[in-house]
């Protein structure tokens, strides 16, 4: 299927792989685009609002990361087309839509596509963009401005980038999903550019009336083979005072902006440092839902809630001056979100996290990672944690190398 969708310049994957409760479907596919719009900053969505209703269908796309620099990759601020084809898949169903061809004709163009995926032959240098002694001292510094009383918490990130990489994102995809399957994944092509993501974080969920946010905060290593220490960082992760202040620091943010545009008294945290298990890692995940008037534009929503702040910090302006002037590269795509909207107005956006980055045209590989700092946080540790999210991207572009 995704051999076939790449013969196009645009398409959208969203596997739920088949995690419980996760999605609507298990997986859903928009290949091609009928109609399409691009916003090159993210000051508003009333240009994408005036889009959506003027032409109300199915839409899928992303948000990149607000910043005030273009990333090495380079996907627009925002971007969302209506597809030619949206292919939809549950259990043993299949739904196909298509105005190009009768459904039946794409279902075989898919099954005499050639089953199988060819390998990625590179010689990749992965890099650092920072030394480990440059990100130890960003962090004391961001400790810093919290003793000061500028924030309570800042998720500072690091990059990791290959140049002259000559790679095949199908195989990427492949590869990252099959040792990380995760609730949110995505593979997501524009002209050019691709992100191959392995998110286990959903951003915000809207069916109906309800809202739903599921900020991750809190993370510990995963021992697959040795029983009794994998429930031992599990234990640790549910106990750990300084994730739990962590991530009850961003359930208050979220609470906060969901305020925004429900009605009043309906936001309700359903649960409070859930932890639960990944390939990778073990997360501490909290959901909060609220309910919103019938009328609300879904883009209002987002803008309300845009960025998600289990990816910036609170209190969210002034982290995000903080992360604009810490970070040594700009985010792009990464902690944007990738999703969809219905034609009822209803969507399901993720957080991308854990997440690979392809220019096809320049050959030049991206992804980053970090945590949540406050302050309790010990460097090192940070460090590696930041280490430990990136190691599944890692094995597979060292898998990889030829």
């Amino acid at each position: 299927m995704l051999n076939w969708s790449n013969l196009f310049n645009i398409f959208c994957f969203l596997d739920s792989n088949q995690y419980q409760s996760s999605s609507t479907f298990d997986c859903i596919l928009a290949i091609g685009s009928k109609k399409d719009i691009q916003l090159n900053t993210l000051d508003s969505f009333s240009e994408l609002k005036l889009f959506n209703k003027e032409n109300n269908d199915w839409l899928f796309g992303h948000f990149n990361y607000p910043s005030a620099q273009n990333d090495e990759i380079g996907f627009p601020s925002a971007f969302f087309f209506i597809p030619q084809i949206l292919i939809q898949i549950s259990g043993h169903t299949v739904i196909i839509e298509s105005e190009l061809d009768e459904p039946e004709i794409i279902y075989h163009k898919i099954e005499e596509q050639a089953d199988r995926i060819l390998p990625s032959v590179t010689n990749l240098n992965i890099r650092h963009k920072i030394s480990e002694t440059q990100y130890l001292e960003a962090i004391i510094k961001l400790k810093e401005h919290i003793q000061r009383g500028d924030c309570y918490e800042i998720n500072f990130c690091q990059e990791f980038f290959a140049e002259n990489a000559f790679l095949n994102p199908i195989s990427l995809f492949h590869q990252l999903n099959t040792i990380s399957p995760n609730p949110f994944a995505a593979f997501y092509k524009l002209e050019n550019k691709f992100c191959i993501c392995a998110s286990p974080e959903r951003f915000i969920k809207k069916s109906g009336n309800t809202i739903l946010s599921q900020p991750i905060k809190g993370t510990s290593k995963r021992y697959i083979n040795d029983f009794e220490k994998d429930e031992a960082s599990k234990s640790s992760l549910f106990n750990s005072s300084k994730e739990r202040s962590e991530n009850v620091m961003i359930v208050d943010l979220v609470r906060n902006d969901l305020s925004k545009i429900c009605l009043e008294g309906s936001v309700v945290v359903k649960e409070l440092f859930g932890i639960y298990s990944f390939p990778q890692v073990h997360q501490m995940i909290s959901t909060i839902e609220g309910k919103v008037n019938e009328n609300i534009h879904w883009t209002d929503i987002i803008e309300a809630c845009y960025p998600m702040g289990s990816m910036t910090g609170a209190p969210k302006k002034r982290v995000m001056e903080l992360i604009e002037l810490y970070e040594a590269s700009p985010r792009g795509l990464f902690s944007g979100s990738i999703g969809y909207v219905s034609p009822e107005g209803d969507f399901d956006f993720n957080v991308v996290i854990r997440s690979l980055f392809y220019n096809q045209s320049k050959n030049f590989i991206s992804f980053k990672a970090g945590g949540g700092i406050t302050f309790q946080s010990d460097p090192l540790q940070e460090y590696q944690e930041s280490l430990i999210k990136a190691s599944a991207i890692k094995k597979i572009l060292q898998s990889s190398e030829g």
